[in-house]
């Protein structure tokens, strides 16, 4: 993807594909794309607004791209661009940290490679990934170097239990391992 966008000044980075991962992994477990209404019932999104947190002069923000299942993972690296710049440079519009549906936060940025992130409130669910580094990976019973990160979550058991927890992680993770996965380089 970087290769054929190379003379556009836009670099499709880990949280570009992990936003793209996340909108085809919330079509197959719709209930982390969901929130509870005033009387504790379960209310299904049919849009897919994803956040990001972005950390600032000012604290943690959490800016929103709106309806990420239906843009290119191209697409996504130059709305998380702009909308990283607006945030840092303090002029980020109400609507541009509002609406989101599920979180996504980079941790590893600081040389972490897991923790617990904090839900956005109203949202079921946030995913936080860990740093990635070179380590000793076992392929058909052999040691290879291999890129290698950790993936946590955090969800809102009144709406997600932790088998599906666990099934929406292990989907992100197969999507992510195919280099070649049609879902990321669409």
């Amino acid at each position: 993807v970087n290769a054929a966008h190379a003379d556009e000044g836009v670099k499709v980075t880990m949280v570009s594909l992990l936003l793209k991962a996340c909108a085809a992994a919330l079509r197959a477990f719709p209930t982390f794309n969901s929130s509870l209404d005033g009387e504790g019932g379960l209310v299904l999104k049919r849009y897919y607004n994803l956040g990001f947190a972005a950390d600032t002069p000012r604290g943690l923000v959490v800016p929103v791209v709106h309806d990420a299942d239906a843009m290119s993972t191209y697409d996504l690296a130059v709305a998380l661009n702009e909308l990283t710049a607006t945030v840092r440079a303090g002029k980020t519009s109400p609507a541009d940290l509002s609406g989101g549906t599920f979180t996504i936060t980079n941790i590893g940025v600081f040389g972490i490679d897991s923790g617990t992130p904090i839900l956005s409130p109203g949202q079921a669910g946030i995913l936080a990934l860990g740093q990635i580094t070179k380590r000793p990976w076992v392929v058909e019973d052999r040691v290879e170097p291999r890129w290698v990160t950790t993936l946590a979550m955090s969800f809102d058991h009144r709406m997600v239990d932790g088998a599906e927890g666990s099934a929406f992680l292990s989907d992100m993770a197969e999507i992510l391992r195919d280099p070649g996965s049609t879902l990321i380089l669409a």
